[in-house]
């Protein structure tokens, strides 16, 4: 029985080794058929003819599984169509990756697939370019977060390219200057220069002129500049950018521009009775995400191309109504050849009765989430909340953390991270106090002007503006001295991400801070392990705009009518001439709930009775000691005080005065070495007989419990005042002598 087994085993075996060599010998003969011979095939010219037959073999089995791929696709794109009709729709459902045996697949789909060996994305370390349009206080709060969730996926170097106005000029180089991310370049481009190309054409849209410069590109960026990815700041990516910046590869040698289709019904004209929209091309196109080839479009006369168009189409509309996007396409309707379709994940938009939906079927398919209806974050989408929690992620997320290294990318460092590494070298990792000195050359993210603001210069030039520093757990005195204090004020607010977003809330549903434009809120974003007050006071008094500064603490309200007062002050006191320092008298109350007086007659009635107190008498007296409140008292006329050792008094001087010594950090010594140097420098201490501000209670803050309760903590700040005076010998010479002497006599 054995030996007819073996035979027919034998035949078996020979059988199937005999139809796997037909069926090998079928396909590669097949292929040649078809001129489709790897042999022939682009994707093999610089190849060596030694690896060619394992290549061949490669490529075919590469084949096989793309093609299994695709039925898998196939399978599971039936079964959702079975579930829901939207799903099946391939032109919703489009993906750059789908193989162009697939029946359903659109014609440009199929135009963009090859049969070579898939490339890598992009080179390692190729420069990306992305461009952007930002004007004003709440795109730049906008762009910020675009940022961030590009920064956090990609592994390219980036340029960023801003269109800017004065104002997000000022807080985007400020913030990407503080920030020090690696292998990013910024570049700012003025767009008051490029209003007069775009003014003539009106605009119904919210985003106004600046939603018109997108036209502008191929003028405004650099000649040198080929290629460039254009997108609104409502922009939320859920991917490495490289997929995007990749597709440029796919476009033909007519196409320039990438865009994907407008998912809402806005292009067919049937959205109420008599609804007009601009021409386009089917559904037309978004504008939220494009890819541009300038230099084609340089090259077929792009500015002279739109124009004709928005001149041509402006005489029946009279206006666009969605800015760029209408003249966009209006020039594709007249020249389709020039547009590229990209899958609609790469601008899934989320304004209300979209077709977005249909653009993915898993999270996985999400690529950039377009915020683009007024509503923004309460716009209607069944998926909504997933996609609000997924930029909300990017929102709070901790910026500090996207200051990493590109590993084999080496980028030329800016100067100012050249100087931070300087200083940090020369730091002792021994020393005691490693940690101060740390802190002072820390480099904080700094986003300047973080809500509206507005200033109106007064006449008279005397203007002054109150200057002060908090953190979270002062916010509540915000209203509150906004009620006391009508002038002018600069914040610098020391907060976490997810902390400012916080404040961005509290501040928008509050009617006393809404109401208030003339206040500059500088969020300084927090790292490391100690308060910086003092770099917070330089940064709210270099952004003050008034003459002279009122130089306060923000647990401190002003008497009512104090800003009227200190104007005439100054005046009158001739500042503008004399180097003065002028002393608002500090007074506290330990009651939550105070009945604020009215005025000096009422505070002096208040001391006498107990319910108000000398600022500190009870626990740093030398502190305040040498305002004399005896004399003030009675005092209806101004009066010199000389200085004397501790002296720490809230002043009035001119903004050029000399900055915070930002080495004293946490709890100590902060205001007393920035009054030491007002005195060297000459300035008279001048006290105001009807001016007056009063400490409110709160919890004591984290950095005075590790004063109190670290000896170490103690030590080092004993250090950082000797090494001030050393400091102070050596700029001002024995004029500083008698501050040495002072400390030495206590």
């Amino acid at each position: 029985m054995s030996c007819p087994c073996r035979g027919k085993l034998k035949l078996l075996v020979a059988t199937v080794t005999f139809v796997i060599l037909i069926t090998w010998l079928y396909l590669f003969v097949g292929n040649l058929e078809n001129s489709r011979s790897l042999l022939l095939s682009p994707c093999l010219d610089e190849q060596s003819e030694r690896y060619l037959e394992h290549n061949i073999l490669d490529a075919r089995v590469r084949e096989v599984e793309e093609e299994n791929r695709q039925l898998r696709l196939q399978i599971s794109q039936s079964q959702g169509s079975n579930q829901d009709g939207n799903y099946g729709n391939q032109q919703w459902a489009a993906s750059a990756d789908t193989g162009a045996d697939d029946g359903e697949n659109t014609a440009e789909e199929r135009g963009n697939h090859t049969d070579c060996v898939k490339q890598p994305m992009v080179e390692k370390c190729e420069l990306l370019h992305v461009a952007c349009v930002c004007a004003g206080h709440n795109a730049s709060r906008d762009v910020v977060t675009l940022v961030k969730s590009i920064l956090f996926h990609r592994k390219n170097p980036l340029h960023f390219h801003f269109i800017t106005d004065a104002v997000a000029h000022e807080i985007l180089s400020s913030l990407f200057q503080s920030w020090m991310v690696p292998s990013v370049q910024v570049s700012f481009y003025d767009a008051d220069e490029l209003k007069s190309e775009v003014a003539w054409i009106p605009n119904k849209h919210y985003s106004g002129i600046y939603g018109l410069m997108k036209l502008t590109l191929t003028k405004a960026l650099p000649s040198d500049l080929t290629k460039v990815i254009v997108l609104d700041t409502d922009i939320t990516f859920a991917t490495d950018i490289a997929e995007l910046w990749t597709i440029f590869r796919k476009f033909t040698d007519k196409q320039a521009i990438g865009l994907v289709e407008n998912q809402s019904d806005w292009y067919l004209g049937n959205l109420w009775k008599n609804h007009k929209p601009w021409p386009a091309l089917g559904r037309g196109f978004n504008t939220g995400v494009i890819l541009l080839l300038l230099e084609r479009l340089r090259r077929i006369g792009w500015e002279q191309m739109w124009r004709l168009t928005a001149e041509q189409e402006l005489m029946s509309m009279l206006s666009t109504s969605l800015a760029d996007q209408d003249i966009f396409n209006a020039v594709i309707k007249q020249n389709p050849v020039l547009v590229h379709q990209l899958p609609c994940f790469w601008n899934v938009q989320l304004s209300d009765h979209t077709r977005s939906e249909q653009c993915y079927t898993e999270v996985s398919d999400l690529k950039v989430i377009h915020w683009n209806s007024p509503k923004k974050l309460r716009v209607k989408n069944k998926h909504v909340e997933f996609f609000r929690n997924l930029y909300l992620t990017f929102l709070e997320y901790d910026g500090n953390l996207l200051r990493r290294e590109l590993f084999g990318c080496p980028s030329q460092p800016s100067t100012e991270s050249i100087k931070l590494q300087g200083a940090l070298e020369e730091l002792d990792e021994d020393d005691q106090c490693y940690d101060f000195r740390r802190e002072k050359i820390t480099m904080h993210r700094v986003h300047l002007y973080f809500l509206q603001y507005e200033y109106t210069e007064t006449q008279g030039g005397a203007d002054v503006t109150l200057v002060a520093q908090l953190s979270m757990d002062r916010l509540q005195m915000l209203e509150a001295i906004c009620k006391h204090w009508e002038g002018p004020i600069s914040l610098a607010l020391y907060m976490s991400d997810a902390e400012a977003q916080q404040f961005l809330r509290y501040a928008q549903a509050s009617e006393v801070l809404k109401s208030r434009k003339n206040v500059g809120y500088h969020v300084v974003y927090k790292e490391g392990q100690f308060y910086p007050v003092n770099l917070l006071r330089n940064i709210a008094l270099r952004n003050a705009n008034t003459p002279y500064v009122f130089l306060a603490d923000v647990d401190f309200l002003p008497m009512y009518d104090l800003y009227d007062y200190l104007r005439k002050s100054i005046i009158q006191l001739d500042m503008a001439h004399t180097k003065k320092a002028l002393i608002v008298p500090a007074f506290e109350t330990l009651r939550y709930r105070l009945s604020f007086p009215k005025s000096k007659a009422e505070l002096l009635s208040m001391l006498d009775m107990g319910t108000l107190y000398t600022f500190r008498y009870h626990v740093w007296t030398k502190g305040h000691a040498p305002t004399d409140y005896a004399k003030w008292r009675t005092a209806t006329t101004p009066y010199k005080v000389e200085w004397e050792s501790d002296f720490e008094p809230y002043v009035v001087v001119r903004r050029d005065c000399p900055e915070y010594d930002q080495r004293f950090v946490g709890f100590g010594w902060n205001k007393v070495s920035h009054i030491m140097e007002l005195d060297a420098q000459e300035y008279d201490l001048v006290v105001l007989p009807n001016a007056f501000v009063i400490h409110m209670p709160h919890a004591p803050s984290f950095d005075i419990s590790k004063f109190r309760s670290s000896s170490g903590y103690r030590n080092c700040l004993q250090t950082l005042k000797d090494e001030f005076h050393q400091d102070l010998s050596r700029k001002y010479g024995s004029a500083a002598l008698k501050y040495l002497t002072a400390e030495r006599n206590m």
